[in-house]
């Protein structure tokens, strides 16, 4: 497929730029943006890849109305709706090793139409159909 995958390492959220900035130095056309320190860096993060022309991708839904090109992944409100349910059974009792591990049973796809045109890329009727969100 003739993909060649570039590790940036962001330690801080001052190093966030300059991360998306080697990046497009060596020549990236896409980053998978990955990491719990980025959780809260959303604006930040989605500007400077639309700033440097780079395809983002998440996991994080919320992140793409910041600049990201998409995400597929876990909903996050309702992990945090679940977690909330675990916490009142063990505040009421419940040991926590007695809970059932639950993985999500649906993922998100949200696609910023925007970003897309911004960069000049198509996306395929296809993919915008099976989207759950389309931001225009």
């Amino acid at each position: 497929m003739g993909v060649v995958l570039h590790p940036f390492e962001v330690a801080t959220p001052d190093a966030i730029d300059g991360a998306f900035s080697a990046a497009a130095a060596d020549g990236c056309d896409g980053a998978i943006v990955v990491g719990s320190m980025l959780a809260n860096e959303g604006p930040q993060v989605g500007a400077s890849a639309l700033a440097h022309r780079i395809a983002g991708v998440s996991i994080w839904a919320e992140k793409v109305r910041f600049g990201l090109l998409m995400s597929y992944g876990q909903d996050v409100s309702e992990i945090l709706v679940k977690a909330a349910g675990y916490v009142d059974k063990i505040l009421k009792g419940a040991k926590p090793a007695d809970l059932p591990v639950e993985q999500p049973t649906r993922l998100k796809l949200v696609i910023n139409l925007k970003v897309a045109n911004a960069l000049g890329l198509t996306i395929p009727p296809t993919l915008l159909a099976s989207a759950d969100e389309v931001i225009e």
